[in-house]
């Protein structure tokens, strides 16, 4: 081996353990970059992970809160319409009540509606035939000297009770009229009742 292969031969081992030198630093300074971000990796999905559990809950939250939310809607309805029954009830009662009580029924409405004692009384057609005469008798007794109603010929579709019409003003005592303004001042009374 002569001088300059000698010296070639030196300086590539020299150049050889420093590559292998370079090499395990730079393995051992990737090792250390792969192992900081796995730890790095990792809590981001433990963050993540709580993040999505936190997301899943307020999610359930939100259902049983709308659900709870729907199921107190629907039992209001119901209790509204149980209520709604009891006046629809009640109108049928008054309309299917003995005909003298149903009368003098009548014929109290009329004088509390009848201004001037000269209103003319609408009923149904039911209605006028059975007891239209004696209401209007009985009413115009109860008004005394200014008591001057008549039976109208004409007739509504209404399901029980009278209409009270002076010229062009009508005052409404249909049944289903006098329970509508009744069940503003009783539907919590009713709801008491029915749900106490």
């Amino acid at each position: 081996m002569n001088g300059i292969e000698k010296i070639t031969a030196k300086l590539a081992a020299e150049a050889q353990v420093e590559i292998e030198a370079l090499r395990a630093d730079s393995k051992a300074e990737c090792d250390g970059i792969l192992a900081d971000y796995k730890v790095k990796a990792e809590a981001a999905y433990e963050a993540a992970l709580k993040d999505g559990e936190r997301a899943c809950a307020l999610r359930a939250e939100r259902a049983a809160s709308a659900a709870e939310l729907d199921a107190r809607k629907e039992l209001l309805s119901f209790k509204q319409s149980l209520v709604s029954d009891v006046f629809t009830k009640a109108a049928a009662k008054l309309v299917s009540l003995p005909e003298a009580e149903y009368a003098a029924f009548l014929t109290a409405q009329v004088t509390k509606a009848a201004a001037t004692g000269d209103e003319v009384l609408i009923f149904n057609a039911k209605d006028a035939a059975a007891v239209g005469k004696k209401v209007a008798d009985a009413a115009n007794k109860a008004l005394g000297e200014k008591g001057r109603l008549t039976v109208s010929r004409e007739t509504r579709e209404i399901p029980g009770g009278v209409i009270v019409k002076q010229g062009d003003i009508e005052t409404n005592c249909s049944v289903d009229m006098l329970v509508q303004l009744r069940r503003n001042d009783l539907a919590s009374q009713v709801a008491e009742i029915l749900f106490a």
